[in-house]
């Protein structure tokens, strides 16, 4: 019987197939290029490799194209009848992620994880912060992830993928101590995992060592394919590195190049996933403002009608409150008060998993890109101490607390803004406090 690289048996009979499959599993859980064709390489050695068909479920949803996905999972349940029962639970713990079965995803995940825990294609949509628990909507989400990872660590050892998951979840509770532990060993074991320099990443964030981390990233990205899953969100930390060290012209050229929406699928800008570049570019714009620039009209259009193509409904809380920072940029306030009162009805029949943090946050960046300094603060203030709920990382969420420390200070709250910056946990206290150039 083949085995993948964790030991886990495979039902094919080519062993090109399960070593086409096994490279494209890697370089997905490592966010790296070569996924697609490492999976599509397998099927085409082995048709009915059901593995590869549910591998290829789980890209397509990573992509944002959820026919897709469910076609594939319904291609791997049709195929996975005569395989092991561990193939089985696996293929229907992936077609239930991606919505091809009915039922609960993260309990399906962990039932399958209670009998096969090294099965890391069905662990991986649990961890990190825009996965099944960072989605959820929970409060306390942070540290649920934390313990989840902490309870498979026996299971893994030094494996370079979990270490670097494993790290993310410490940095992210704030146990940067054991973050740095663990992704030191990861990064020893998978040095170009993108995953893994992306925990680095966040690790030098939350210590404030911005020109560390700059320094690290800038090298780290070169060979870094455009085609890859992080390339867009990586270069967005860069961008934003370059911006807090001054340097405006190198960040914007940053953005442009690398994760503003592309105009179809070449340079510049970025590719996708949709997910990545509609946050990554509201939030760098948004905050380019709050440091001092001036607002880029066409850029802001060009984002509010991205946003309005790829999520056209309210649904996921990440990207309800970036696409309210595009409509308010904008000046689309008609757009921003359709989403308002989609967010509005979720939350009344209880289908907004987030709560109420979603719409108080949409409402207060669309009343700060007004001017109204007032209503802006008590909106973003009333999200504030629950804004982990929309998920994302610490790093993302900051663009709260700056965008509340701003709507403070233009108001002429500069002791309520200067007590929000030194309340910060670990980032060093200051934050911008200029306002919206409109």
């Amino acid at each position: 019987m083949l085995t993948d690289c964790r030991g886990l048996s495979l039902s094919t009979a080519s062993a090109a197939a399960r070593d086409a499959y096994v490279e494209g599993v890697e370089a997905l859980l490592e966010a790296n290029a070569g996924a697609d064709a490492g999976i599509a390489k397998a099927l085409a050695l082995d048709p009915g490799f059901a593995l590869a068909h549910a591998a290829q479920a789980r890209l397509a949803q990573l992509d944002m194209r959820p026919a897709d996905a469910r076609a594939a999972a319904e291609r791997a349940r049709e195929c996975v009848a005569g395989a092991s029962p561990r193939e089985r639970s696996h293929v229907e713990a992936i077609a239930t992620l991606v919505g091809a079965v009915r039922g609960d995803a993260l309990g399906a995940a962990k039932a399958h994880l209670a009998e096969y825990p090294r099965d890391a294609m069905v662990l991986a949509p649990c961890t990190g912060v825009f996965g099944l628990i960072g989605f959820s909507g929970r409060a306390g989400r942070e540290g649920e992830l934390l313990a989840l990872m902490r309870d498979y660590l026996p299971h893994y050892g030094e494996d370079g993928w979990f270490l670097g998951q494993l790290a993310f979840a410490e940095g992210e509770a704030g146990e940067l101590a054991d973050g740095e532990r663990h992704i030191g060993k990861a990064l020893a074991i998978a040095p170009r995992s993108a995953h893994n320099a992306h925990v680095r990443a966040h690790l030098h964030y939350e210590r404030g060592e911005d020109a560390v981390g700059l320094a690290y990233l800038e090298d780290w990205m070169r060979g870094y394919p455009r085609e890859a899953m992080l390339h867009c969100h990586l270069s967005w930390h860069v961008a934003l590195w370059r911006m807090q060290a001054g340097d405006a012209e190198g960040a914007a050229q940053m953005y442009a190049a690398q994760v503003h929406p592309a105009k179809g699928d070449t340079p510049p800008g970025s590719w996708g996933p949709s997910l990545n570049t509609l946050t990554d570019a509201a939030s760098f714009l948004w905050r380019a403002e709050l440091n001092g620039a001036v607002r880029d009209a066409q850029r802001w259009d060009e984002l509010r009608a991205y946003a309005l193509r790829v999520f056209p409904k309210a649904g996921i809380s990440f990207a309800d409150v970036h696409s309210a920072l595009a409509y308010a940029a904008a000046g689309d306030d008609g757009a921003l008060a359709i989403l308002l009162e989609e967010l509005r009805a979720r939350e009344a029949d209880g289908k907004l998993a987030a709560g109420p943090v979603v719409p108080a946050l949409a409402a207060g960046f669309g009343a700060f890109a007004r001017g109204a300094w007032a209503e802006a603060a008590t909106h973003l203030a009333a999200g504030l101490a629950d804004h982990a709920r929309i998920g994302g990382s610490r790093a993302q969420r900051d663009l709260v607390e700056y965008t509340l420390a701003a709507a403070l200070a233009q108001a002429g709250r500069m002791d309520a803004a200067r007590a929000l910056a030194a309340a910060r946990r670990q980032r060093p206290a200051g934050m911008p406090v200029v306002a919206l150039a409109g």
